[in-house]
């Protein structure tokens, strides 16, 4: 798919699938099947294997390469989105074998080293993203040192890099950067999930990931139409609610990110709650109050395998 074909395509709901474990801490395959299976069902814009709400950083270089494959084919008329990341070598390796199975575009997660500089994150990017002609590329961007000149750099010398995944908790910082000098070259996605989007929509972003899409996709879905009409008062009623579960997996720094939804998917019967260390399952008392909120979307209650 050309570059150009994904920016216009990934506006919208940008699922993050999450990876379902077994009672041995492998894979469930079936259980990852069947997630994909809810999301096409779901109508969302994007799906994302391997990102953060997929434990990518959990993740053995197999794991991450099965995890491809076993999305390969099974996305349905969403755009097919791989996470890659950790050094440029193993993240241009990494894009490729995703390429071959089908992937439209690669998100390029954060780099992992503690010193990082703006000019260093343009020149991490362009590595990668240089190594990739015609493959559509996606920086998640969590630095807020990074602003619209250092994306600038990196969109003229990798024209294929097409979108942003912005994920810097702060709305002036969004407005800033989105509307920036440059700003029209990329798809621009929200990228802390349903409780920032409709900030992040007024600065001009045009879609956000979500982890809730997996659990509740019509809730993801209401969101986004409203606010791709402009009809904030939809979307703000939408944003009550998912207010609570987002609340629960931002709190503690985003400790239960991950499990929050695991405990909401295991609620209806979708895979089991395990997570990966350094996470942990959710404490009883946050387990219990995302039951409740799963029961009162009505959702299907059912034991997890």
């Amino acid at each position: 798919m050309h570059p150009d074909e994904v920016r216009r395509r990934i506006a919208g709901v940008v699922a993050i699938v999450p990876t379902p474990f077994d009672g041995d801490d492998r894979i469930d395959e079936a259980a990852f099947g069947g997630l994909l299976d809810r999301l096409t069902a779901g109508g969302v814009a994007a799906i994302t294997v391997n990102g953060n709400t997929g434990e990518f950083f959990t993740l053995s270089p197999a794991e991450a390469g099965r995890l491809v494959e076993l999305a390969a084919g099974r996305t349905g008329d969403a755009l097919f989105v791989a996470g890659v990341g950790f050094d440029p070598r193993t993240a241009v390796e990494s894009a490729r074998r995703a390429r071959e199975l089908g992937a439209h575009a690669v998100m390029v997660h954060p780099p992992v080293h503690p010193y990082v500089s703006p000019q260093g994150w343009v020149d991490h990017h362009v590595r990668i993203a240089g190594e990739l002609p015609g493959l559509a590329v996606v920086p998640y961007l969590r630095d807020d040192r990074i602003g619209s000149a250092e994306l600038a750099a990196l969109a003229d010398a990798c024209p294929n890099v097409v979108a942003v995944k912005y994920a810097v908790p702060d709305p002036v910082r969004v407005a800033a950067v989105v509307r920036g000098p440059g700003a029209d070259r990329f798809a621009w996605i929200a990228g802390l999930a349903e409780s920032h989007a409709p900030a992040a929509a007024v600065a001009g972003t045009v879609g956000f990931t979500s982890g809730l899409a997996v659990v509740h996709p019509e809730l993801s879905d209401r969101m986004q139409q409203a606010l791709a009409r402009a009809d904030l008062p939809t979307a703000m009623r939408v944003w009550d609610e998912v207010h609570e579960f987002e609340r629960l997996r931002a709190a503690d720094r985003s400790a239960d990110n991950v499990g929050v939804v695991k405990e909401a998917l295991a609620r209806i019967g979708l895979c089991r709650p395990d997570v990966r260390p350094p996470a942990t399952r959710p404490a009883p008392p946050v387990v219990d109050a995302v039951r409740r909120i799963v029961d009162g979307w009505g959702l299907s209650a059912t034991p997890a395998r």
